[in-house]
């Protein structure tokens, strides 16, 4: 799927992603959803997340504090608050360390908890999206606070892109589940 350039897109292919990601997480067997993560036997999964996510429920609570991110910065900056993205102390080179202190901040999250809040969260962006113009999620310069990006941007990277990342997770640790068996 090509990343979005207009609202349609935009909604669709976040509603399609979501929808996919649900599926799968459907489809996994009780051991599979029981079942912690193990990518070591996969030396490609260099990145941090490979190691950091332990479950479907990180993978979910993951999802949930990136829309909240979005949720806050859009409501902060329309109310006249300016924020950056992502809260301080973090920034693009240390945001690997918040994604640590999310996942810290759920290891007493239930799965079923993990997805009520992202059924929730998910919900709470789609609304947010559906009140912006086309021209306002993807013209450059339609909001000072977005910087040098589209607003449009951010929206696709906590859904439909986050939902893809999600989804390559999950069907990996499915694949190890079955070798396994």
């Amino acid at each position: 799927m090509s990343r979005p350039t207009t609202k349609s897109d935009l909604l669709s292919a976040s509603a399609e992603s979501y929808a996919q990601m649900n599926q799968l997480i459907a489809e996994l067997s009780d051991q599979e959803l029981s079942t912690p993560f193990d990518f070591s036997g996969d030396v490609s999964k260099k990145e941090a997340h490979w190691k950091r996510d332990k479950n479907v429920r990180d993978v979910l609570v993951h999802l949930y504090e990136w829309h909240q991110l979005l949720l806050h910065w859009v409501q902060a900056n329309q109310t006249g608050t300016p924020a950056p993205f992502l809260p301080r102390p973090y920034n693009w080179k240390t945001y690997g360390k918040m994604n640590e202190v999310f996942w810290q901040k759920h290891q007493g999250t239930s799965l079923e908890e993990a997805q009520e809040l992202l059924v929730g969260s998910h919900e709470d962006v789609m609304k947010l999206a559906e009140t912006f113009s086309n021209e306002e999620l993807f013209t450059k310069g339609a909001f000072l606070w977005v910087g040098g990006s589209v607003l449009g941007s951010y929206f696709i990277s906590a859904t439909s892109s986050h939902y893809a990342w999600a989804i390559k997770k999950l069907k990996a640790h499915r694949k190890v589940c079955f070798s396994h068996r």
